[in-house]
């Protein structure tokens, strides 16, 4: 009994729940230092707005950690959530279609743009990195093209903004004024928890990660799956695109860039390992908020904003050499 008891210890150090759990204790940690360096902080506006600030990018980060699993990368996801928001803006604002409509097609835009990926990484054999850096260019350049390089604004459509900035809580709970587009975020995640862990294609994403060729060899399609990956996480994509699209009540086309960066740290905080195999959703969420909050903490604290990237950047760096050291032990 004590033997099997020693085991499980042991073999909880060894998984990535231990690195969501050290994620989680730094979120504590960071929310105690911020509300004793700042009493503004743990004010319930501030703590709203770094809800609202994790809702894109968490969204952004539950499709980047599909692929990580699988050992892959992607870069386009920021130029993707972009194009997506145009293309909600071009069926809504210009075509004059219902919110509805506009919604499916920001989602239909990331969809497709992750399908491509997945195609050109799992059929033609391209490596993740140089594939998605393509996509990254072609998604920037098509939403500037068809935006006509200027913003397009929802002014005439209040209910499409509503999605993001409405509150739903706040109507049954009068003072609860949690932003609609952070119920988005922690529903998006549950369903991403459930693929993840109830389907074929989460156990198949898995697989891929620890061995892919053993994957392959044992019969598994590994191709279409592997497109699937990518076409799950291109409509993550376009769901934040939506999201971003409300917040501002406008689709930006030359915004996008730097947020796959935000979205694979918040991945890899986490505890989802970039030698793929291992990951939760869960501990993306966590690692999510760990950014929002250490951003949002640094500017209250008025630290220059190139130190706040430098900061978050060893941040990222200490939780990578965790997973090696993690991995060395195992």
């Amino acid at each position: 009994m004590e033997t099997t008891k020693t085991l499980s210890t042991y073999s909880f150090f060894r998984s990535d729940a231990m690195q969501t759990v050290l994620a989680f204790g730094g979120l504590i940690v960071l929310f105690v230092v911020f509300s004793l360096a700042s009493p503004n902080f743990f004010q319930f506006s501030n703590i709203v707005g770094i809800l609202l600030a994790t809702a894109v990018n968490g969204v952004l980060a539950l499709g980047a950690t599909f692929i990580i699993i699988t050992a892959g990368i992607d870069l386009s996801v920021g130029t993707v959530m972009t194009l997506s928001a145009v293309m909600t803006g071009v069926f809504i604002t210009y075509w004059g279609m219902p919110v509805p409509i506009g919604v499916l097609a920001g989602l239909g835009t990331g969809a497709l743009a992750g399908l491509i990926n997945g195609t050109v990484v799992a059929r033609m054999r391209i490596p993740p990195f140089v594939a998605t850096l393509g996509m990254l260019y072609v998604a920037k350049g098509l939403a500037l093209v068809i935006s006509g390089l200027k913003p397009i604004y929802f002014n005439d459509t209040p209910a499409f903004t509503q999605l993001a900035m409405g509150s739903v809580l706040g109507a049954i709970i009068p003072g609860f004024d949690i932003p609609n587009a952070v119920l988005v975020l922690f529903g998006a995640a549950i369903v991403a928890h459930l693929i993840l862990t109830k389907t074929l294609l989460g156990r198949y994403t898995f697989a891929m990660g620890s061995n892919e060729e053993a994957t392959r060899l044992s019969g598994v399609n590994v191709t279409f799956w592997k497109t699937s990956v990518y076409a799950l996480a291109g409509m993550f994509s376009g769901l934040a695109g939506v999201l971003i699209a409300a917040r501002l009540n406008s689709a930006q086309p030359a915004l996008g860039a730097g947020y796959e960066l935000d979205a694979i740290a918040a991945v890899v905080i986490g505890g989802t390992s970039l030698s793929g195999g291992e990951g939760t959703i869960l501990g993306t969420i966590i690692g999510a908020f760990v950014i929002s909050t250490l951003t949002n903490g640094l500017r209250i604290l008025s630290v220059p904003q190139e130190w706040q990237i430098v900061i978050t950047g060893g941040i990222v760096i200490l939780a990578v050499y965790l997973d090696i050291l993690r991995r060395r032990q195992a």
